[in-house]
């Protein structure tokens, strides 16, 4: 399968620096609010620079992703838009229903990211109070309720989370999303392999991503399956590896080491096996944090979710994104600050190459 190179849509805001201080300081560096003006420039850069789709997230400081990918939509022309999902908030049925009136808007431009939910203290906030293998279940149950009442034809179900009756989408249409669904641990993996189409990971060094990958795989064929593999990255790149590593120092000099401690501490706390993954990369010291040739863990410092970034010359980064393809993964998912001027970075400076070694 060729290669395929998704964007980020920063529906949370946009910068150029990673976290603010810890002790209070209400001072931050400039930024870009999301609103929509904003998010559709990113998306239209996207779009004309030949990325697959934007990923559009959820979360407690997040637009909201359906109306966000709606009114972006309106604005691009072949972009997809891989919106976040999170089973459990609403029913799997609606999810279904408005999936297929997206697709009909947009001319069969959706996918879905399915989301379990890593941090608890988040899921709280929602409602939210199942633990990790009880949220894998409910996925895979609104998974396979969602598929299923797809065709149009009425479902029963009567299961631990949820209990339907002649459950069905009216108006299906006939190009069903494609499902990711994300997470490292193994209820993560038996969901994937039963109901995905995709299944993502975060981005670490080659070895431990071949083995997660290759789990995945043997479980799908257990079922008669097949897989597709992704993960998630940020991107530092520049017609320099000098240059690149200056922009990664500076994000590094710039976090708290405050900041830091708390949130080695929260990661700490984390059920989700994909952060603890992330946090052991780094262990919240900050020398040696290029775990493999130009992949660097910095980012999971201070952030949550996705700790590594590609750091590179243009041809460093190319070169590495083949290696990641070369492991099974065909769906790479990319991320930058500001994500307007580091599309363009990536799209100008890493796609051609990636091109002309036929590898999009």
């Amino acid at each position: 399968m060729s290669l395929q190179l998704h964007w980020f849509l920063p529906s949370h805001g946009d910068g150029r620096e990673l976290a603010k201080t810890a002790n209070g300081d209400n001072r931050r560096p400039p930024r870009r609010e999301p609103d929509a003006d904003y998010l559709c420039q990113v998306a239209e850069a996207a779009d004309r620079l030949g990325f697959t789709s934007v990923l559009t997230p959820f979360g407690l400081f997040c637009e909201d992703p359906w109306l966000v990918a709606t009114a972006a939509a309106a604005r691009t022309r072949q972009l997809n838009f891989m919106l976040a999902l999170r089973p459990g908030f609403m029913s799997p049925v609606l999810a279904a229903q408005m999936a297929a009136t997206f697709q009909r808007i947009s001319g069969g431009r959706l996918l879905l990211n399915i989301v379990s939910g890593g941090d608890a203290d988040e899921q709280h906030r929602y409602g939210d109070w199942l633990d990790h293998d009880q949220r894998y279940r409910r996925t895979g149950e609104f998974l396979d309720l969602l598929l299923r009442a797809w065709d149009g034809s009425p479902v029963d179900l009567d299961g631990e989370h949820y209990r339907v009756h002649r459950a069905l989408v009216a108006r299906p249409h006939p190009v069903r999303p494609q499902v990711f669904l994300g997470g490292s641990s193994a209820a993560a993996r038996q969901v994937a392999a039963d109901h995905a189409d995709v299944y993502l990971t975060w981005g670490e060094a080659p070895g431990p991503m071949a083995a997660l990958v290759k789990q995945a795989r043997a479980l799908a064929e257990q079922r008669g399956r097949q897989l597709a593999f992704g993960t998630r990255f940020h991107v530092i790149t520049r017609d320099s590896a000098d240059e690149a590593w200056r922009v990664a120092d500076r994000l590094l000099n710039g976090m708290d080491p405050a900041r830091i401690r708390q949130a080695a501490e929260r990661f700490a706390r984390s059920d989700s096996e994909g952060q603890r993954r992330a946090a052991a990369m780094h262990g919240g010291r900050t020398g040696n944090l290029e775990i493999h040739p130009n992949v660097w863990a910095g980012f999971g410092l201070v952030r949550p979710g996705v700790a590594t970034a590609l750091v590179g010359s243009h041809e460093q980064v190319a070169d590495r994104i083949e290696e990641y393809h070369a492991l099974g993964l065909d769906h790479l998912i990319l991320s930058a600050q500001p994500h307007l001027e580091e599309a363009y970075s990536l799209g100008e400076g890493v796609l051609p190459i990636l091109r002309q070694r036929g590898v999009l």
